[in-house]
């Protein structure tokens, strides 16, 4: 069974995406990886961007068996203008668009002393400001279809912060921006959502090495989750999907934890 086969057991057929069009940052890696790969097996037609193109490169293979091929473009989503091109290009491949993720985000710097004002620029300008600029270029092609939906990936350090502040701030404002874009583009039928997933366990990342590396931190880390366990990006993935669909058309301002609800951010707590 392929990845897209398998994906497709879990999108549920009311979710009605079948055609319907989608633009992801991000959408190479981890997450976004995983939300462009579930929209696919729901029948959807995607667009997405990434840093690296051989990483898109792979997607592409993964995702051959989907409705349609993938628009992708390798470009970095802080660059003047490469992210509004971008849009543009993949409504006009795409014949409009039905919604949008900004998956896309990270961190720089370390603690208050040590990171510089740069520091907390870049994190905001890679996390509020790509995902203000992702709106403000799909909104007119999400109006031409009479309306949409827009995700915004924020995070548990966004409202149960813990070190480095700048990246907490930072998904926090991604919370409250959703709700008050949602004020905004409410009357043209434009819902904007924000979701936080929880430490995600990502092959290659912080929290599949501290399970490799400190097996018994990482328990103890795990212990602190309820369900035991900490959540998966394919889990995350499905709350997105939903969003994004018909299905989803009451849910707009909305706030939506994925994380198995989790209580610490962090092995060491707040």
């Amino acid at each position: 069974m392929d990845e897209i086969t398998a994906r497709a057991e879990v999108v549920a057929d009311p979710l009605r995406l079948a055609g319907r069009r989608y633009l992801v940052t991000g959408g190479s890696r981890g997450l976004g990886r995983e939300i462009v790969l579930h929209l696919v097996a729901a029948g959807a037609h995607v667009a997405t961007c990434a840093r690296q193109e051989e990483d898109l490169h792979r997607l592409e293979e993964v995702a051959a068996s989907g409705a349609a091929p993938l628009c992708t473009a390798a470009l970095d989503v802080t660059a003047p203008g490469r992210l509004e091109a971008f849009v543009d290009t993949a409504a006009e491949q795409l014949g409009g668009l039905d919604g949008v993720v900004a998956n896309a985000g990270g961190a720089r710097g370390g603690d208050l002393l040590s990171a510089s004002a740069d520091d907390w620029a870049a994190t905001f300008d890679i996390n509020v400001v790509h995902a203000q600029r992702l709106l403000k270029a799909a909104v007119p092609h999400l109006r031409e279809g009479g309306g949409g939906s827009a995700v915004l990936i924020s995070s548990i350090s966004g409202w149960q912060p813990a070190p480095q502040a700048q990246y907490g701030a930072a998904k926090a404002a991604l919370i409250s921006m959703a709700r008050s874009l949602a004020n905004e583009l409410g009357d043209d039928g434009i819902r904007v959502n924000a979701v936080s997933p929880g430490s995600m366990l990502i092959p290659g990342r912080r929290w599949a090495r501290l399970r490799d590396e400190r097996p018994d931190e990482f328990a103890r880390f795990c212990a602190r989750v309820p369900a035991g366990d900490l959540v998966t990006p394919q889990e995350v993935a499905a709350v997105v999907t939903f969003l994004l669909s018909p299905a989803s058309s009451g849910i707009n301002g909305a706030h939506l934890p994925v994380d198995r609800g989790q209580n610490t951010p962090t092995p060491g707590g707040y």
